[in-house]
């Protein structure tokens, strides 16, 4: 088993990262920390049909963090987190002009910054971010895919978006362009039990229901683990990497998520 425990000044969250059942290197790369002040949490999957996935994804998630750690002070939560991913995307972007090795390297990143109530989410990519509240298991982020798009057109079901052969084209990237667009999403903590950050090698396999059943019955570590063992368990073909963030569940929720 490959896995990566990066960033970690943590105690009241699970992660991990796996290269999977057929792959040989793994591209994802997360990463979080939580001081006194406020809490992120950073996951990227890179792009396996470029060059030099895993070092963009390494680069993405570092830089974001350790932008914003090294702030001054913690304001407007969007402001600081559009700053951190558009910093990275200026690395990964400049070391793929300069070094033929790196050139065309890409990843997503999907991000979480924390600062007391307040919550801020965003997105380049496929990588997704999905709440447990009282209603379930829900989805925050959109992919930006070609899938995505077929489904958001008409074009294609939701369900056959799941096993559609084109799953793996992503429309927006980070580190392909000198600009990029990112998408923001702003939550409260007073309805969220659970935040969970995953790349599509778990989703392509885990069903909404199994992830959320396993991490409403286990603590964050272990629900990371019991996820990618599942996923492999599944085909795994994919890197496999999640994080689990937030407080214990109570068990007698019911379930009404998809």
């Amino acid at each position: 088993m490959s896995f990566k425990r990066k960033y970690s000044d943590s105690y009241n969250v699970g992660y991990l990262s796996d290269v999977g059942n057929i792959r040989q290197v793994n591209e994802d790369y997360l990463g979080c920390y939580e001081g006194n002040n406020f809490n992120i949490y950073v996951i990227a999957d890179g792009m396996g049909g470029h060059n030099a996935g895993d070092v963009a994804s390494k680069i993405a998630v570092e830089n974001c963090i350790e932008y914003i750690k090294e702030l001054d002070r913690i304001y407007d939560l969007e402001i600081i987190l559009r700053s951190a991913i558009v910093h990275a995307n200026s690395i990964i972007y400049g070391k793929s002009q300069v070094d033929e090795k790196l050139k065309g390297m890409g990843t997503t990143i999907t991000a979480c910054l924390v600062k007391g109530e307040d919550v801020v989410i965003a997105n380049v990519g496929d990588s997704s971010c999905y709440i447990v509240n009282e209603h379930g298991l829900k989805k925050i982020t959109k992919d930006h895919s070609l899938v995505q798009e077929l489904v958001d057109d008409g074009s294609i079901t939701e369900q056959e978006a799941v096993k559609h052969p084109n799953k793996n084209i992503i429309t927006r990237a980070l580190g392909t362009k000198k600009n990029v667009e990112i998408d923001v999403f702003k939550l409260n903590t007073k309805r969220i039990f659970k935040c969970i950050l995953c790349t599509d090698g778990l989703t392509n396999e885990v069903s909404r229901k199994e992830m959320y059943d396993i991490i409403m019955n286990n603590n964050n570590e272990e629900a990371c683990r019991l996820l990618v063992e599942l996923c492999k368990g599944k085909g795994g073909k994919d890197n496999i990497s999640v994080i689990v963030f937030g407080g214990e569940c109570e068990d007698d929720r019911n379930y009404t998520g998809e």
